[in-house]
């Protein structure tokens, strides 16, 4: 899709659909005046009849209006104008851009910075790009007739006054995050008998390709010479070879030391011989969702040119139950020489993270971040709506946490302290790989903890925020913008 920003007048720009808003009561915004005017108070007239009342995501289309120059006019209700705020302008964004593709229009106009529309003008064309974006995405390749591309492929972010300079390069900039949000729905959709651990491999290196990036595929052989052998352990099961893939971008000078992304790549996840219940298991393809958000944050750093050093590490494989599959109560050495007690073959994603988090740190990184679709405790603990982030800096933290605001893809803190790591505690080995039921979610993160102390470490369990289910079962993209957010505010001049 394509993004512009413009200046121009409502009733005068020529395009497909000109999107005004309309605020609780019938008040309208300044481009919908100008196009009041224009059609000699049409629009007043559809409010004295009640048909425009200005209800938060209410639209009204309104096509061939009379002295204005787009083909099709389209009102959105904006609510009461001292409540607009985020969720309502997110709301009415996206009602819009549903309106908009079920007409024929090819291009749009979007007035949505003569009035405020969020926090800010940048959050406004920020989340206008997202969204517009998102509406277009399609998932169903696979199908024998996949529907037709979208007619909607131009938006322009339109104001009646000069746009201030800096939105230029917040257009650019969102219109790449949406192309790195839709690579990781794109892998995140895919069936497991498609998306396997190579396949991750060759998209890792196709990206290479585009961006003129480094990558690096290790096999299993390359592995069990460094010793992986609690990555190792979850692989027993499948016939799929593992890999474990690094991308590195290389954006800034060569004295700053990277950030290191590593991203959890089970590419299906039956549970092992800890078999989970068939019902729902078809959406453990999105078990490499993390590995998903690190391709897709690299793809839209790299198409920004972002001046920032960032390795990407990816330890991906399947977990099924087999013959040879490892079993509960079994020992493995990890990579780091600490040795796991695998109560539960269902906890695996911790046991391919900790290699792969003790295997950054050849990268000598200013920090590291992991994501992760870890613990079902965490969808219990924060639903749906915000990721949970721990870790053992709190700067970093906060980092990421204002990140998230910005980019509306929010996490919430929950504490890593000392106390729960006893939960841990094997009679047989240094640790055992799951500390029972309460806490789940702060307990798995004290297991990776034990495998990052020699850097700054944050970990986000995006289990509940990865995918979607029931009828809009689908992969969403999170946390790309709010990854490609923290790397963007890390390589702003300070």
């Amino acid at each position: 899709m394509e993004f512009s920003i413009k200046q121009g007048s409502p009733e005068k720009l020529a395009s497909g659909c000109v999107i005004a808003g309309v605020f609780d009561g019938g008040k309208l915004s300044e481009a919908a005046k100008a196009l009041d005017k224009a059609s000699q108070h049409a629009l007043v007239a559809l409010v004295k009849r009640g048909d425009l009342t200005g209800k938060t995501g209410s639209t009204l289309l309104l096509p061939g209006l009379p002295g204005v120059a787009a083909e099709r006019v389209l009102l959105v209700g904006l609510g009461k104008a001292e409540e607009l705020g985020p969720k309502s302008a997110l709301e009415a964004l996206r009602a819009a851009f549903r309106a908009v593709n079920a007409t024929p229009a090819q291009d749009a106009a979007l007035f949505c910075l003569d009035d405020a529309a969020g926090p800010d003008a940048a959050w406004t064309v920020r989340q206008a790009v997202l969204l517009a974006a998102e509406s277009v995405f399609r998932a169903d390749g696979l199908k024998s007739k996949p529907s037709d591309p979208a007619k909607f492929t131009r938006l322009t972010l339109a104001t009646q006054h000069a746009p201030a300079a800096e939105l230029e390069t917040v257009v650019a900039q969102a219109a790449a995050t949406a192309s790195g949000i839709a690579l990781t729905k794109t892998l995140g959709n895919l069936p497991g008998n498609v998306c396997t651990p190579t396949y991750l491999a060759e998209q890792a290196q196709a990206l290479g390709k585009r961006h003129k990036l480094k990558v690096k595929v290790l096999e299993k052989s390359d592995m069990e010479k460094l010793g992986m052998g609690s990555f190792l352990s979850v692989t027993h099961g499948s016939e799929q070879p593992p890999k474990l893939i690094t991308v590195e971008y290389h954006g800034g000078d060569k004295q700053q030391k990277p950030v290191v992304l590593v991203g959890k790549g089970i590419t299906f996840d039956t549970g092992g011989i800890s078999l989970k219940p068939g019902a729902d298991m078809d959406e453990m393809k999105y078990d490499m969702s993390g590995a998903g958000s690190v391709l897709g944050t690299l793809e839209a750093i790299a198409s920004m040119k972002l001046p920032i050093n960032v390795v990407g590490v990816i330890p991906t494989c399947e977990n099924l139950p087999s013959g040879k599959a490892t079993r509960p109560g079994d020992i493995v050495t990890s990579m780091s020489g600490q040795t796991i007690e695998i109560l539960n073959t269902d906890a695996e994603g911790r046991l391919i993270l900790c290699d792969a988090l003790t295997y950054a740190a050849k990268f000598k990184p200013e920090c590291v971040i992991d994501i992760a679709t870890l613990t079902g405790a965490c969808v219990i603990a924060l639903g749906n709506v915000v990721s949970g982030l721990m870790g053992n800096d709190d700067a970093l933290a906060d980092e990421l946490q204002q990140a998230g605001d910005q980019a509306w893809d929010r996490v919430w803190r929950l504490p890593l302290h000392d106390d729960y790591q006893s939960q841990l505690d094997s009679n047989f080995a240094d640790m055992q790989n799951i500390g029972g039921r309460p806490g789940g979610t702060i307990t798995a993160a004290c297991f990776l903890a034990r495998f990052t102390r020699d850097y700054r470490w944050a970990h986000l369990d995006i289990a509940g925020t990865a995918n979607k289910s029931g009828k809009d079962k689908g992969a969403t993209g999170r946390p790309v913008a709010l990854l490609t957010q923290f790397l963007m505010n890390r390589a702003a001049p300070r």
